[in-house]
């Protein structure tokens, strides 16, 4: 049996609590009239995902951690597995004009008190309805869920409730996608050249209302042949196997439930090259509730087995029935949620603060190397990983999950081979990570058209670093830094040593030939966050080495002290780059500059320059214009906080929910306000980084978990809870409110 199995005792001992199954901030609902604007919710569990359906039994695209396409001339791509989410009904027996449900047009004319709800607390989603066909009403509720307390599992339960008697039809299926068309070489093709492919084909690169992505006809997914499938009625089962195109095997399996004591009439095997299906028939009973459930089980190589142990792990948890796998999920979901961010005097900002560590615990493993893109398990950046794990999402579950933080960290120690590999190719010692990396196996996988990205926007070295070191300081695990993060700290260190060059005339160290993080700004020399980036990792290594007792090159700390920064002129503020630089545009909501104040980066200044880099770089940008970009608010927000005012730092907070970038019902955070790039994880980790370390002051730092700067709260907060940290091996609660004064205090309560 698979080892998550073992889980299964501990997490039964942890119960939902009373605040999960009674605070509205847990929930999200859909009704009828919010279809038009519906963006799909997510359900995933880090290693299967799928989307929501308004009607919450239509087939879904489904996706497997790490599952990926490897066409030749295209970049990696997440290969969509057989979408297992449906099942079909019929209101009526087989026959001429047969109707079904997930044909029927989403009106009153054929659905009345809808109501569709994502419940945070439990991951799970409910739809419910009556389903009205010639005459017929049939009540309808669908339960959802990917189980948290065992990764292979998924299933679907559906109750009915008809106001007739008569014979009702059911299909159980697997939907086996058809390879996506048409494909493009992203590999090969230039910017105009895949430009003109996409309008060749009748394509678009923009949104089309209410959830498709821009790029949609870039992000589509990757194919999973299915090169054997079988099915058995008298068991009520599926199986296949399949394989990723030019990737791993992967397996499937489903078991069906039907109801107690209610004899199908028919039960037969439905097998094509597109669906794989139980199709049932059922004798019914006016105002008799119908239960059937659909168990389904998932693996891929090296991680689970095949179709035989998929169908007895599927078979297994029929057995067990559905409410024993779902009071499983809901306690291992509760036992996540007792680290927890607690709000009082906002009830949107819980809302949301909930929702957005709800996508980021939903998209992460525990205990593995896997690292998740900036969307999850979806298609956007075709499931790349990029900085945003590292400098973005990581820090925001470092406190609250180190858990669910540590797999990002151990990814990057994964894939090191294949870092050294590309710093060799360009020569170049220690490792170079990717700009966007294949979650498999790490190697490169930028398209084409941004290839300049890959070659020289090279800060997510930095990143990568600073991350290990973040881990370190709040584990204070040597025997983990001496084993895993301090080969990957040491690597990236010989990489920026042997990348820097030495300016004689300027008696300096400068990073050339770099793109920005600002990235319309290419092939520029000293982009200010770069180089302040690959200084702190110098320094890191340095310390990193004194920690372990290892001799450090004298030219790391050499290099990081007398790394160029640039500042204007008298050193009144820091520049977003080297002062020959012309901005073409202001990236970021108004430039880089917020980026520098990243908790992570931690960057050491006087009181002066801070509040000089502020006035200069980040006040003047329009609130409307930074809103607009969920990258934007969170450096802003945490800026305002490191010199004291509150006023702006709730400014810039709020934009989090009026500059369009928080997608309606479900609180999808899309990357900008414009697109629908959506489960944004990376908007997701810098809404929370606001609330663990912004609105805080607390930053990770030898010394411990240090108050650097004042806290501070929105004027409308009664105060900010951060429940059971972990640093150090001691569980913490923070609380941050205003005393009989007026005055905001942080205090300290260890477990």
């Amino acid at each position: 049996m698979r080892a998550a199995r073992a889980l299964l005792p501990l997490l039964l001992v942890a119960a939902a609590t009373a605040r999960g199954e009674t605070d509205s901030s847990f929930r999200l609902s859909a009704g009828l009239e919010d279809l038009p604007a519906y963006f799909p919710a997510y359900l995933a569990n880090g290693y299967i995902s799928t989307l929501s359906d308004p009607r919450g039994t239509e087939a879904t695209r489904s996706y497997l951690v790490g599952l990926m396409d490897y066409a030749a001339g295209d970049i990696s791509r997440p290969a969509a597995v057989p979408g297992w989410t449906e099942i079909d009904f019929s209101a009526g027996p087989a026959g001429p004009g047969q109707a079904w449900l997930n044909r029927a047009p989403l009106n009153e004319r054929h659905f009345r008190d809808y109501r569709q709800t994502l419940d945070l607390h439990e991951a799970t989603l409910t739809t419910s309805y009556r389903y009205l066909d010639r005459g017929r009403d049939t009540a309808v509720e669908v339960t959802t869920l990917v189980s948290q307390a065992s990764p292979h599992l998924a299933a679907t339960r559906l109750r009915i409730t008809p106001d007739y008697d008569g014979v009702v039809q059911l299909s159980f299926a697997l939907t086996l996608w058809a390879p996506h068309a048409p494909r493009f070489p992203l590999a090969q093709m230039s910017g105009p050249e895949m430009e003109e492919a996409v309008a060749a084909n009748g394509l678009s690169l923009e949104p089309r209302a209410p959830a498709t992505s821009d790029r949609e006809a870039l992000w589509y997914p990757g194919y999973t042949e299915v090169r054997a499938s079988e099915g058995d009625s008298g068991s009520l089962s599926l199986w296949l196997d399949g394989q990723a195109e030019q990737g791993l095997p992967m397996a499937m399996a489903a078991a069906v439930a039907l109801p107690e004591g209610v004899p199908p009439e028919t039960v037969t095997l439905h097998r094509d090259r597109y669906r794989l299906a139980l199709d049932v028939s059922l004798k019914v009973e006016r105002g008799r509730t119908y239960v059937f459930t659909k168990y389904v089980a998932a693996s891929r190589a090296g991680w689970g087995g095949n179709a035989t142990d998929d169908l007895a792990l599927a078979r297994e948890a029929r057995d067990r029935g559905f409410v024993r796998l779902l009071d499983e999920h809901r306690a291992a979901w509760g036992a996540l949620w007792q680290s927890d961010i607690l709000i009082e005097g906002d009830a949107k900002a819980q809302q949301v603060a909930h929702s957005e560590l709800y996508y980021l615990l939903a998209s992460a493993t525990a205990d593995t190397a896997w690292s998740p893109g900036p969307c999850g398990l979806t298609l956007c950046y075709a499931g790349h990983v990029f900085w945003d794990a590292d400098t973005w999402i990581f820090p925001a579950l470092l406190l609250l999950h180190p858990e669910r933080a540590r797999p990002m960290v151990g990814f990057r120690e994964r894939t090191l081979d294949a870092a050294r590999q590309r710093a060799r190719q360009r020569g170049f010692d220690g490792a170079m990570y990717p700009w966007e990396s294949d979650p498999e196996n790490g190697s490169e996988q930028t398209p084409h058209s941004a290839y300049v990205l890959g070659e020289t926007e090279i800060h997510v070295n930095a990143d990568v670093a600073i991350a290990q070191w973040q881990y370190y300081l709040a584990t204070h695990d040597r025997d983990w830094l001496r084993a895993h993060g301090w080969p990957v700290i040491r690597e990236v260190a010989r990489f920026w040593a042997s990348r820097a060059t030495y300016d004689a005339r300027g008696h300096r160290y400068e990073i050339t030939h770099v793109n920005s993080v600002a990235e319309s700004s290419t092939d520029i020399p000293n982009d200010t966050f770069t180089n302040v980036s690959a200084a702190k990792a110098l320094s890191i290594a340095t310390a990193a080495s004194s920690v372990l007792g290892e001799r450090p090159d004298p030219l790391w700390s050499r290099i990081a002290r007398g790394l160029y920064i640039p500042l204007a002129p008298g050193g009144q503020h820091h520049l977003a780059f080297d002062p020959s630089v012309v901005m073409r545009r202001e990236d970021f909501g108004g430039g880089p500059i917020a980026l520098l104040f990243l908790p992570s980066l931690d960057l050491a200044m006087s009181a002066e320059l801070r509040r000089n880099d502020y006035e200069f770089g980040i006040r003047p940008a329009p609130l409307e214009r930074v809103g607009a970009g969920s990258m934007n608010m969170g450096p802003r927000s945490i800026a305002a906080v490191t010199i004291g005012d509150a006023a702006d730092a709730a400014a810039w907070f709020a934009t989090n929910f009026t500059g369009g970038t928080l997608k309606p019902p479900f609180n999808v955070r899309t990357e900008t306000a414009g697109n629908n790039v959506g489960y944004f994880l990376t908007g997701s980790g810098g809404y929370l980084q606001n609330l663990i370390y912004g609105f805080s002051g607390l930053r990770i730092r030898e010394p411990g978990l240090v108050e650097a700067y004042a806290p501070v709260l929105p004027p409308s907060w009664t105060s900010l809870t951060l429940r059971n940290l972990s640093f150090r091996g001691q569980r913490l609660d923070i609380r941050i409110a205003r005393d009989a004064a007026g005055v905001v205090r942080l205090r300290r309560q260890v477990h």
